[in-house]
């Protein structure tokens, strides 16, 4: 990016402050049988209201066509090149709860799953299994598979059907092909090295994944094999105190977001479950910090179920909850998603996402409804979305005149 060349000679720091405001998975796709996206069925005067304040647009997650996954997605909004930093899911998992990755560690991102007796995949979540039961199986796989072929096996419950494993040893590769076939009614895939380097590991994978089907076929559980995906390593990146001269603090309730922001430098605070809960953290975290990021997931969660109705209803209570935003100062307000999820597509997709910057030192436009087609009507039009966080960092007064 051009402006990361300039950036240190004009950046400055005040006492302005910005807020973030990610609601996963916003963007979606006409219902066939009313043509409404999610955004336009839903009721959502406040959501609408800071429309009509702002300057609003689309941005495009990575590049146009092109479907992110969450980590380049919101890599992106922070200002990173998503194609030239890439932090796979295992690393971001695995920071996410806590883990302390070493510089060689192999970090994934699992998934139990269901599969039947010709190994083809029935539930790729295993029917959504509770925290509690995940706990269970992690607890009985660390006992009965400390290590494989010499390399240990760090295994955690991350929330549901997910998990993040570690593997740590030597001569272990990223390089691999993953076992997760993408949709039910495939068969698991075999694990493969992408080059020679990486067949030890491919080896190791695939010995991990048949004793931890063999242990899991004893417990009974929905849960009966493990999808191994984002096999990745530590990258180097700077964070946001050197780039920005900010100090952020990140408001999530799932872990791979926390993981993000962790990667990045910002200050990753506890909060609860519900938008409610998350919205009283940033009260509470509001005097210590110059840059809030807010998380929001269960919008995404209701697209890739498929659950149209769903989403809808989670939008109209975040448009219930968001208002209260308005009782803090922000010289800067953004609220955007990271990508599409399309309840019609039950995935994220390349959608481009509506954007609305809320500021003093910028201008309403035309819009007067946050949906994907207002948005498009706005001053901003579409931009990548690696430049929102110039946006925000002008608007609130924190970049000089660059040259004579």
């Amino acid at each position: 990016m051009k402006t990361e060349k300039i950036l240190s000679e004009i950046i400055r720091k005040n006492d302005k402050k910005i807020l973030l405001v990610v609601i996963d998975g916003l963007g979606g796709l006409p219902n066939p049988e009313t043509g409404l996206t999610e955004l336009e069925t839903a009721n959502i005067p406040n959501l609408n209201q800071f429309a009509k304040e702002g300057s609003c647009g689309l941005s495009i997650p990575v590049e146009t066509g092109i479907t992110p996954g969450s980590g380049p997605s919101h890599l992106g909004l922070f200002g990173y090149d998503p194609i030239e930093i890439q932090i796979g899911r295992g690393v971001l998992e695995n920071v996410g709860i806590g883990v302390e990755l070493q510089k060689e560690d192999l970090a994934i991102r699992g998934n139990f799953a269901t599969i039947n007796d010709e190994r083809i995949v029935i539930d790729r979540r295993a029917g959504r299994i509770s925290t509690e039961e995940n706990k269970k199986l992690v607890e009985v796989i660390k006992k009965e598979i400390p290590e494989i072929s010499g390399i240990k096996v760090i295994i955690n419950t991350v929330k549901e059907h997910r998990c993040a494993i570690v593997f740590r040893g030597e001569n272990l590769s990223s390089e691999l092909t993953e076992n997760d076939p993408q949709k039910e009614g495939l068969s698991l895939k075999e694990i493969k090295g992408i080059n020679e380097k990486a067949n030890f590991t491919a080896e190791v994978m695939n010995k991990f994944l048949e004793k931890a089907e063999s242990v899991l076929k004893k417990q009974k559980s929905k849960a009966n094999t493990i999808l191994l995906r984002g096999f990745s390593k530590l990258p180097q990146i700077s964070t946001f105190q050197q780039k920005y001269k900010l100090n952020p603090v990140c408001i999530a309730t799932y872990p791979m977001y926390k993981g993000l922001a962790k990667l990045v430098g910002m200050d990753v605070v506890e909060t609860g479950t519900t938008i409610e809960e998350e919205i009283e953290t940033l009260k509470n975290v509001y005097n210590n910090y110059d840059f809030f990021y807010l998380h929001i997931k269960k919008t995404d969660s209701m697209g890739e179920d498929g659950n149209f109705q769903g989403k809808v209803k989670i939008l109209e209570e975040i448009d219930e909850k968001i208002v209260q935003i308005r009782n803090l100062k922000f010289e800067v307000i953004v609220i955007t998603g990271d990508h599409s999820t399309p309840s019609l597509l039950k995935s994220h997709s390349w959608h481009p996402v509506p954007f609305v910057l809320i500021s003093p030192n910028t201008f309403p436009d035309s819009v007067d409804k946050f949906t994907e087609r207002e948005c498009g009507k706005g001053i901003l039009g579409r931009f990548h979305s690696t430049e929102a966080i110039y946006l925000m960092l002008a608007c609130s007064l924190k970049l000089e005149k660059f040259g004579a």
